[in-house]
């Protein structure tokens, strides 16, 4: 998977997945097809975990959990 978003790299993320004509291709969190970039964006926007959870009910606390931990150690270095 190609870096994306808030430049995460999601391949090697079990709790993410493209698949070709859902959501135009972009990482989505297995399963579904809310994007995996969405839980990081509102957890950097302030959103508690319960409150993400609440607005995608289709994810379970602890993948969002997974998702933000991955996203902490696969962050691409934007250099300027």
């Amino acid at each position: 998977m190609e870096p994306c978003g808030p430049g995460i790299d999601w391949a090697g993320c079990e709790h993410a997945e493209r698949v070709a004509g859902k959501v135009s291709g972009r990482p989505v969190v297995r399963g579904t097809r809310v994007l995996a970039d969405t839980s990081v964006e509102d957890s950097e926007l302030g959103s508690a975990i319960p409150e993400i959870q609440e607005n995608y009910p289709d994810l379970q606390v602890a993948t969002i959990e997974a998702l933000l931990a991955f996203a902490v150690t696969h962050r691409r270095l934007h250099v300027a």
